[in-house]
């Protein structure tokens, strides 16, 4: 069930009121508890009625038995419509809905006028059918039931008349009097519920308008990027879009629970903002941070706006929208750097030819040297020449300005057990004291591959992250190398460290995104870079590890590398995979 936000009402009562205006019936409809409360009302009267004929028979008065029967049918008549019928029968004037409501009361209050049993007039009670008849149809059929009742009104006149005898112009008058005030009734009684249908009609239409765009809003809300929180003046969260959540690391409350901006700490904050909002009563921007403990802080920048409105009693709600910082920042510096990027590639572009020059320049100038010293000197130009060309080259792939007519030259391979535990021996003597580090080997000496150099750029940016936020202790990193059952091998960097934000976790191998101010957000975007240039899958997931007797779980980072051709490993080292 849907709910009115602004007053709590359900909206499926609204829709059941308005069940006919929704399908399509639109002339002369029925207001549905006004059916209901005319149907419940037949049935009191006839069981009033069948009560009172009942108590005048058993008391001795002369009530015959064929009306006392009279009064039963009717009663069971009145019980039948009231269970069986439904609403909508009565938009249409040629139902039997209308011969067992208006005719039959007709007949059982003309009965009852002429029985006269107990001296009682029923007179009175031909204005129901008139009321019926203008309050649940159309104005024709209204005034159709008024000039009926006035005809038995006449009818009943000249009866009496013709009983009695003597003047009966007063009788008829008065009989005339009744029907012209049941022409009145019926007339100002069918014009009121017409006018209540109409204004029926306007509201489910604001119902149902309002209810699409709620759904849009929510949708759009659901859909944007930034957050967007709605609060009250008692810090209640009204409406809280998935963006926010995970910007303010809340879970989705359940059903019936309230999330207020002062439940929790971290959100102080933000309360505070909202506080000054509604005081001010005007826009605020803040840059705030939500910490929570155990976890690096959440830089957001706010804005709020207030939804003021001129009635006395009209709530006023504030609107936050949140941008993370670190998503900011790191867009700006993607766009940065895109330009530096292009730039740098020019430059790049630009050293190759002097840089060409001097290393031809070199080479000549090497053969016609015979002293060692010399040879010596122009060894480390042609050396460091070397090396700046491949910095050159690493400048323009990153930078992704390569020409596509580039064709890619034979893919050096590399056995990856023995560069591995070469990069992490290595790795470890740069600092034995801290850099606790186990690793396993298992992918039987075969080759990837893969450009040494940029295995070791990759395997030790990953110790290196994995190296910040681990608990030093024996094994706290640990590193594997395995064959799936596809032959694949497989490089596994676990860390004994904290779960990453969701956050984080998406933008993890974007460029400049990052959790530390100090940290340029480089690394990891350079080795997903390193492991498509050569055809490698580089991910990162939560893994369980056994840590000093007991299974621990932490974050792993893999690489898949491209299996090897065929030519390049025997059959042999293949064998044991196979089942």
């Amino acid at each position: 069930m849907s709910v009115n936000w602004e007053s709590g009402a359900p909206l499926d009562a609204l829709e059941s009121e308005f069940l006919p205006l929704a399908a399509g019936n639109t002339d002369h409809l029925p207001l549905v508890r006004v059916w209901y409360g005319f149907m419940t009302a037949r049935v009191m009267i006839a069981l009033a009625i069948l009560g009172l004929q009942a108590a005048l028979f058993f008391l001795g008065s002369a009530v015959p038995v064929w009306l006392l029967l009279f009064c039963a049918a009717y009663f069971v008549s009145t019980v039948f419509v009231r269970v069986l019928t439904t609403p909508d029968q009565a938009t249409n004037t040629r139902s039997l809905f209308w011969v067992w409501t208006v005719g039959v009361d007709a007949l059982a209050i003309a009965v009852l006028q002429v029985a006269q049993t107990g001296n009682i007039n029923f007179a009175p009670l031909l204005g129901m059918p008139v009321l019926l008849a203008s309050l649940l149809g159309s104005r024709n059929m209204a005034l159709g039931t008024a000039a009926g009742m006035t005809l038995l009104t006449l009818l009943e006149a000249w009866w009496l008349g013709s009983q009695s005898g003597g003047d009966q112009t007063a009788r008829f008058a008065q009989s005339g009097l009744t029907g012209l005030g049941y022409f009145a009734a019926a007339f100002v009684v069918n014009q009121l519920a017409a006018r209540l249908v109409r204004e029926q009609q306007r509201a489910l239409r604001g119902v149902l308008t309002a209810r699409l765009q709620t759904h849009v809003n929510e949708l759009v809300m659901e859909t944007l990027t930034d957050g967007v929180v709605v609060v009250d003046t008692t810090g209640l969260m009204r409406a809280v879009n998935p963006a926010a959540r995970q910007m303010l690391g809340a879970d989705k409350p359940g059903p019936r629970q309230s999330e207020y901006l002062g439940q929790r700490t971290a959100w102080q904050p933000l309360q505070a903002l909202a506080r000054q909002t509604f005081a001010d009563e005007t826009a605020q921007a803040a840059d705030v941070s939500i910490v929570y403990p155990g976890k690096s802080p959440r830089r957001i920048r706010v804005r709020t706006r207030l939804t003021l409105s001129h009635e006395v009693r009209a709530e006023s709600l504030c609107v936050m929208f949140m941008h993370d910082l670190r998503e900011i920042e790191a867009r700006l510096r993607t766009e940065k750097m895109a330009a530096m990027g292009r730039m740098s590639a020019a430059v790049a572009h630009e050293i190759r030819n002097p840089l060409a020059a001097i290393s031809q320049a070199n080479a000549l100038l090497d053969e016609d040297l015979s002293d060692p010293h010399h040879k010596q000197l122009t060894e480390m130009v042609r050396h460091n020449a070397q090396r700046l060309a491949k910095i050159v080259d690493e400048v323009l792939g990153i930078a992704r300005v390569q020409h596509a007519g580039v064709q890619r030259t034979s893919p050096i391979q590399v056995r990856l057990d023995e560069a591995v535990v070469t990069i992490c021996r290595d790795w470890v003597q740069q600092d034995p004291a801290q850099r606790k580090l186990q690793w396993t080997m298992g992918t039987l000496g075969l080759p990837v591959d893969f450009d040494p150099d940029h295995l070791q750029r990759v395997l030790v940016n990953l110790l290196d992250n994995a190296q910040r936020y681990v608990s030093h202790q024996e094994g706290s990193i640990q590193v594997q190398t395995q064959l799936s059952n596809y032959r694949q091998s497989i490089l596994r960097v676990w860390s004994d460290g904290a779960p990453m934000e969701q956050a984080v976790e998406q933008h993890l191998f974007e460029p400049f995104f990052t959790s530390e101010s100090r940290s340029s957000g480089l690394g990891l975007y350079i080795c997903r870079e390193l492991c498509e240039r050569h055809r490698a899958v580089i991910g990162y997931q939560r893994a369980t590890r056994n840590l000093a007797n007991r299974e621990v779980t932490g974050n792993e980072f893999y690489v898949n590398f491209r299996p090897p051709k065929p030519s390049a490993v025997t059959g042999d080292l293949f064998e044991p995979l196979l089942p």
